[in-house]
């Protein structure tokens, strides 16, 4: 198993992707805080480039690969912003990238990636559908293969992320994010914990994919069992190194109905007039559903992406 990053990992990787990401902002919203009792503090993730933090791990993974393996191609499988974000870091080197996208892939997510000149190979929406894909591409070309999260190099770019948060507001009490792979999960255990040993930072899933939660109760990696969550980011499992780094550092992880998804997708649209994607809503919900008891606490989520396919979307 690939070695789990450290805290120089994080600061290594901030330096390494500095000149290619936005450090994004942090709002507050008087509403939000009026409605849970909390200060809340939202680290803005859909503004970042590609529209989702996972540029950040693409980045820092890309920038790190040796020029002779990045001239080979690079290869990846996503259902959206791991898409772009490789896409977009390959085009910044000059490298060639070829995705590999389930059928039933947002068509924003597709058409963003095509717009960053990736080649893109469709497959059925099953974890080893994707898997069997990319690997018959790299047995044909040699390219490498930048993992969505399973990865120390894009776990450890996903961790600047919270490392931002915790630089401009330090007295956190507590950190939500969503958890699909778990690669944003665990960079931000990873960084937070380092900075911080007594914050908590507590991860929320779709209770239509409740895989991370099923696996902290069995102890072992188990797979999503449905694929029909309107978060479409968070449909994939754990990897085995972002099982091992949660399973070590999670204070919680709690679900949420897709209707309370929804509902505060909505929220953050009409309150704070910024677009988010379902997945960042996620969080954002368990703490309106009081999932956690956050009333008086220094609250910290990440809005993880704002890629939302607006032709097709219903209320």
């Amino acid at each position: 198993m690939p070695q789990i990053p450290t805290i120089t990992d994080i600061n290594e990787a901030t330096e390494r992707i500095k000149p290619y990401v936005h450090r994004t902002p942090v709002l507050q919203s008087s509403w939000f805080n009026d409605q849970t009792g909390a200060e809340l503090f939202f680290k803005c993730e859909n503004f970042q480039k590609v529209g989702a933090f996972k540029f950040r791990g693409a980045c820092n993974a890309i920038k790190k690969l040796p020029k002779h393996d990045g001239k080979k191609g690079i290869v990846t499988h996503s259902s959206g912003n791991h898409a772009q974000a490789v896409a977009l870091a390959a085009k910044l080197n000059g490298y060639k990238a070829t995705i590999v996208m389930p059928k039933n892939a947002p068509k924003v997510k597709v058409e963003a990636v095509k717009g960053y000149e990736a080649e893109i190979v469709f497959c059925e929406s099953t974890i080893d559908a994707r898997e069997e894909t990319a690997q018959n591409i790299i047995r044909e070309t040699g390219a490498t293969f930048i993992h969505p999260y399973n990865h120390p190099d894009v776990i450890a770019g996903q961790g600047t992320s919270a490392k931002e948060l915790l630089e401009e507001i330090p007295e956190l009490d507590a950190i939500f994010t969503p958890v699909g792979g778990g690669g944003l999960m665990s960079g931000t255990l990873l960084s937070a914990k380092a900075i911080n040993s007594k914050i908590k930072v507590f991860g929320v899933e779709p209770e239509l994919a409740d895989d991370a939660l099923r696996s902290m109760k069995s102890g072992k990696v188990e797979p999503v069992l449905r694929t029909d969550t309107i978060a479409d980011g968070l449909r994939t499992s754990l990897g085995e190194l972002t099982f091992e780094i949660i399973q070590s550092h999670i204070d919680n992880i709690v679900t949420v109905s897709e209707a309370s998804i929804i509902r505060d997708m909505r929220n953050v649209w009409e309150r704070m007039k910024i677009i988010i994607e379902p997945s960042s809503a996620v969080p954002v919900a368990a703490i309106m559903d009081n999932k956690v008891q956050v009333e008086g606490l220094k609250v910290g989520i990440i809005l993880t992406g704002g890629n939302v396919d607006l032709d097709t979307f219903k209320w």
